[in-house]
């Protein structure tokens, strides 16, 4: 397969299609355009995707978040896994058997599960206080203590 060099290159203001071809004649093809602008104070305050943590979902009614169910079970199961000592890998294959994907529609890797920790971190408080993680400890054993043989 043949090399390939990429430049980025800022555009002045007078950019235009006679600097394509002078490009093009340089042996160069035009890959990718990318647009920026300001935006009014009142459209600044919606979040992006790349600004919404795992677990939530920019609302369809307001520029809030919700919750995303799907990935708040993700979570969940991370956490559960996570308690229960297993290796990222486990944590990775028991997610894929369960047909859950990462937000790009991957396959969930040790090292997406490892870059999910942050995450696990900062929404633990709450998934350690809800009902449904209370369900899953008593159901798994989570926690409680074992008598010593």
């Amino acid at each position: 397969m043949a090399k390939l060099e990429r430049i980025r290159q800022e555009t002045p203001a007078s950019f235009g299609p006679e600097d394509i071809a002078r490009q093009a004649q340089q042996g160069w093809k035009l890959v990718a355009v990318e647009w920026e602008r300001e935006l009014p104070e009142t459209e600044a305050a919606v979040p992006t995707p790349e600004d919404v943590p795992f677990g939530l979902r920019v609302a369809r009614d307001a520029p809030r978040l919700e919750e995303n169910p799907s990935e708040q079970e993700v979570l969940f199961l991370m956490m559960e896994l996570t308690v229960q000592d297993g290796p990222y890998t486990a944590i990775a294959e028991e997610l894929n058997q369960r047909g859950y994907r990462t937000r790009q529609g991957m396959k969930w890797t040790p090292v997406s599960v490892f870059q999910m920790l942050p995450r696990l971190i900062e929404v633990g408080p709450r998934i350690f206080a809800t009902r449904q993680w209370q369900e899953r400890r008593a159901r798994l054993g989570i926690g409680q203590t074992r008598p010593r043989s």
